[in-house]
């Protein structure tokens, strides 16, 4: 079992940045993939980016040379450092890990909200 809490949200004018963080518990040596989704009013939850065990990271092309996913092992924290930001990158920011048996973990979200 993994456990994930998310924090670093809130409101964040245009151009702005936020950085995000997810704390791992419980068994985090199981994760093989972790990353953060998010999910708009309205809208179907969506990647953002996400990590693997062995660095290799993936992002969204929506925020492509705008946010940087990291991870600090000893801590078993995971970071995503949002610059720039847009009004529509408004959301609900989730923090998901998979399992090396390919269960899926969830975090409670946290959330962004960037003004005009």
């Amino acid at each position: 079992q993994v456990q994930l809490v998310e924090s670093g949200g809130g409101l964040v004018q245009t151009g702005g940045s936020l950085r995000l963080s997810c704390a791992a518990s419980g068994m985090p040596f199981i994760i093989n993939r972790i990353g953060w989704y998010r999910q708009a009013p309205g809208e179907e939850r969506e990647l953002v980016a996400t990590i693997t065990r062995d660095g290799t990271t993936n992002y969204a092309d929506s925020v492509k040379g705008r946010f940087a996913i990291s991870r600090d092992n000893a801590k078993y924290t995971l970071y995503l450092q949002m610059n720039s930001l847009k009004p529509e990158d408004t959301a609900v920011y989730y923090c998901n890990a998979r399992s090396t048996s390919e269960r899926e973990y969830w975090g409670p979200g946290t959330q962004v909200t960037v003004s005009s």
